[in-house]
């Protein structure tokens, strides 16, 4: 089942335009020059792909007469865009399988769950995810006994829209062993009835009893997949993307499209965790692509808690709609240290997931632990960083911290994070603004597929803190939204600060790459409530064009 933000096939064109300088004319054209905003209506690229020059076209166009020239007709050019937190094969896989996004209620989900049942018969296990039992309105999680009857014999496993739960069927359960006698893992916890049997929810750590006993995909699929995440971003003017967990299976699909130079844009690794994975993938240290600046992979990614929505996010003190858990924390202090010193002391950039304001405090403190020699140079990062002390804030810019954030995930979760944490917790919770006037710099992303990839639909929850319906009326906590040019630099430079690639990606500047993307709106002028409306006309990579809308 196909998302519906996925812009059709995107057309991968990956043919030079020319052995000679380009000259695009007629632009709308914003970059950032040495940090600031500019104007320019052309921009010459050489045959490398680099930026050349940027300015007027009238001043541009009678130094390089032989330069093949291509009027862009007034339309809008930006920096390429990075999604600065996604997940490629995640979001390849769940545009293959059963996709419960957009159900409004337990029995359009059942309906989904019957057609796709219908539509796919056999043995085989039913995958897919995207459910939200708060949109749902159900007052609880979903249960196995929900959907039974619809696939009695088979395996169902759905997870829910954030990631950090899963929905099993009896099947499933029996598959995995589950049952009364079953413990919580650390880490997790496996949703119960009063009698103490499982209900078919497991939430964090306890959804791997379950998802172990799914067979791996191949490689092959692992490559379509991601030839499909692929084409989706570029299709919503990515043009560098940072991947939130790699393992040895994703490593291996990217590199053999690198190989075939099949990777129509940046990707910025993160090894997901120290264990086997890293062992493996970081036998030869951080990985760079110096020449092309296609494949790096020099960050490993943690986790220290869940999410929020499935209140498995870490909190000092408890649930404000639920008093009787603070969430759960992945790991122990000294477990944390251990393992975020094993990557910095190999060199890494380490990047934490941190949702509740205890896992913030957590992982802040297992930063500051470090030598000073494995913290200042390393740029680490706060995934999310989604639920902050308010005293805790500044510690961010002492320890040279980066808050890797997602606009979007505000207005996804505003029918629900007031209710979890209460009217003084919420003040440190999407707090943009009080990130950036302590001076942080915030890398914006998505979070795809939790979230659509559509960098506009993140920008117009940055500037705007409504959702696409323009609701609430005048914004959510609106004293914290960012300004325009603000939300374009979190999605360009900013995001590209964060992955060390400042001097080379973010902005069109002279001997940077020439990677950016043409839009049918000034996004920077038009009404906000027009910018995730933005339509993407074509997004080029190194001069090459990657992609033209159809």
């Amino acid at each position: 089942m196909h998302c519906k933000w996925w812009l059709g096939a995107a057309l991968l064109s990956l043919m030079p335009l020319a052995s000679a300088e380009t000259l695009l004319v007629k632009a709308n054209g914003y970059s950032w020059e040495r940090e600031n905003l500019r104007r320019f209506d052309a921009m010459l690229i050489s045959d490398q792909g680099k930026v050349l020059a940027l300015g007027a076209q009238s001043e541009l166009a009678p130094r390089w007469p032989a330069a093949r020239v291509i009027d862009l007709g007034g339309k809008t050019v930006l920096p390429g865009l990075t999604d600065a937190h996604g997940h490629l094969l995640s979001l390849g896989y769940s545009m293959m399988s059963l996709n419960l996004r957009d159900t409004r209620n337990l029995q359009e989900a059942r309906d989904a769950i019957r057609a796709y049942v219908q539509q796919y018969p056999g043995n085989g296990w039913v995958l897919g995810g995207g459910w939200n039992q708060v949109v749902w309105q159900l007052g609880r999680f979903p249960e196995a006994a929900d959907i039974d009857d619809l696939a009695p014999q088979r395996p169902v496993w759905l997870d829910r829209v954030d990631g950090h739960a899963g929905w099993a069927n009896q099947a499933a359960l029996r598959i995995a062993g589950i049952d009364k006698n079953t413990p919580d893992p650390a880490g997790g916890r496996i949703e119960r009835d009063a009698a103490g049997n499982p209900t078919g929810v497991l939430i964090d750590s306890a959804m791997k009893l379950v998802s172990r006993h799914i067979p791996a995909a191949d490689a092959a699929q692992n490559k379509e997949a991601l030839k499909l995440a692929l084409n989706t971003l570029v299709a919503n003017g990515i043009t560098s993307v940072h991947d939130a967990g790699i393992n040895v299976a994703a490593d291996q699909a990217i590199r053999s499209l690198q190989a075939e130079q099949g990777l129509p844009l940046r990707v910025y690794g993160m090894i997901r965790g120290t264990g086997e994975d890293f062992a493996q993938l970081s036998k030869d240290g951080p990985r760079y692509d110096a020449a092309q600046d296609r494949y790096v992979l020099r960050a490993v990614k943690l986790f220290s808690d869940g999410a929020l929505g499935s209140r498995g996010a870490a909190l000092l003190t408890p649930y404000s709609d639920a008093p009787h858990t603070k969430g759960l924390l992945f790991h122990t202090p000294a477990e944390l240290q251990s393992m975020i010193r094993t990557a910095a002391s190999r060199g890494y950039q380490v990047n934490v997931h941190a949702i509740g304001d205890a896992a913030n405090r957590e992982v802040l403190d297992a930063f500051a632990a470090l030598p000073p020699q494995w913290r200042a140079a390393r740029r680490h990062r706060i995934e999310h960083a989604q639920v902050v002390a308010l005293e805790d804030m500044p510690r961010f810019v002492k320890l040279g911290l980066i808050p890797s954030m997602q606009p979007v995930h505000a207005t996804s979760d505003m029918n629900m994070a007031e209710h979890r944490v209460g009217p003084q917790r919420i003040r440190g919770a999407y707090a943009w603004q009080r990130f950036t006037k302590l001076g942080a710099r915030i890398a914006c992303g998505s979070d795809f597929p939790i979230e659509s990839p559509n960098p506009f639909e993140g920008m117009l929850a940055a500037v705007s803190r409504t959702d696409l319906q323009g609701q609430p009326q005048g914004g959510w906590y609106p004293d914290q939204a960012m300004s325009r040019e603000q939300a374009l630099r979190c999605f360009t430079l900013d995001a590209a600060f964060a992955a060390f690639q400042e001097t080379r990606l973010g902005s069109l500047e002279k001997g940077k790459w020439a990677d950016f993307v043409v839009i049918d709106r000034d996004i920077l002028k038009v009404p906000v409530s027009e910018i995730a409306a933005t339509q993407v006309l074509s997004t080029w990579v190194a001069g090459k064009q990657v992609y033209s809308r159809p």
